[in-house]
């Protein structure tokens, strides 16, 4: 087995696919304080517990790991700017993201699909990280999928549900847009170019089919695009994925600033590789879903 470094070790629990939590509490002065969370897990039914994990970096460790109550709110597909915000942004999270207060005081972030309100009752150190256990003194639900997260990138099971629902009569098609270096990965096809791609029967779990398929150093991300090109009869899914420097891959690589100039395929796939090139320059990449034609875009990271 490994026995390599933490950063490996951080690759192989990003398998695990998780929740994503923003936590929150108030500080000895009133001013609320929150960050973002996956480590986050039930504990007991009776009496009702949850822990969640707090890094001992986290500049506010020392308030969450002393504080009497602290609320957790379980995000909701689409979400995705409400985890940024409380991941990275350093100015004040809380006028950027709508929100209200539990019975303690505590803020809670609105439109989350669970929200509980608990009473600190240990905090464990745990090596780099403190577990912080709480006994839930309420909490909310509402109807709706959380939103998701592995392998770095956020992900959406209304959106692949959504995307299972497939005309029968079409050819179901998935794609990797395979990126090294600067570069993507194409084939050349006698109508143009295309990201690597491999026809299936059934839509089913794409994302395990496409993994068999390709090479074990290419490590597929999110899903990118999903629609249907109707002049093909095409059900159409494409991945973001990354190869590794020594990986062997069969195609041509091309430098993503040139896609704009090459000839595609098919329309749709133009489309589909000059967004990608345009997202890329600003590492904002959104999944698209719709048809040839029109569609929605939706914030992935």
């Amino acid at each position: 087995m490994t026995t390599t470094g933490p950063s490996a070790l951080r690759d192989a629990f990003g398998g695990f696919m998780t929740g994503v939590t923003v936590v929150t509490t108030r500080n000895p002065g009133g001013a609320p304080l929150g960050f973002t969370a996956n480590s986050f897990s039930s504990v007991s039914l009776d009496p009702p517990m949850l822990l969640v994990c707090l890094g001992r970096s986290l500049s506010s460790h020392n308030i969450f790991a002393t504080c009497t109550h602290f609320a957790v709110s379980v995000l909701a597909e689409g979400q995705e700017d409400v985890s940024n915000v409380f991941a990275s942004f350093k100015g004040d999270r809380f006028a950027r993201i709508a929100h209200g207060s539990d019975a303690n005081g505590i803020p809670v972030i609105d439109n989350a699909v669970s929200q509980f309100s608990c009473r600190r009752t240990q905090s464990i150190p745990a090596g780099d990280h403190t577990i912080l256990l709480g006994q839930i003194t309420g909490f909310t639900h509402r109807d709706g999928l959380g939103l998701g997260y592995a392998r770095g990138q956020y992900f959406s099971l209304g959106l692949e549900r959504a995307a299972m629902v497939v005309d029968s009569t079409r050819r179901i098609v998935a794609a990797a847009l395979v990126e090294r270096d600067g570069h993507v990965l194409l084939e050349m096809t006698p109508g143009g170019m295309r990201p690597p791609q491999f026809e299936f029967e059934a839509p089913g779990n794409l994302r395990a089919a496409m993994e068999a398929r390709l090479p074990g150093t290419v490590r597929l991300g999110s899903a990118y695009s999903i629609f249907d090109d109707r002049p093909t009869n095409t059900h159409y899914t494409c991945f973001l994925a990354q190869a590794t420097q020594d990986c062997a891959l069969e195609g041509r690589l091309v430098p993503i600033g040139d896609i704009t100039g090459l000839t595609f395929e098919t329309p749709a796939i133009a489309a589909l590789c000059k967004r990608f090139a345009l997202e890329h320059s600003t590492r904002d990449f959104t999944l698209y879903v719709g048809d040839e034609a029109s569609g929605e875009r939706h914030e992935i990271k």
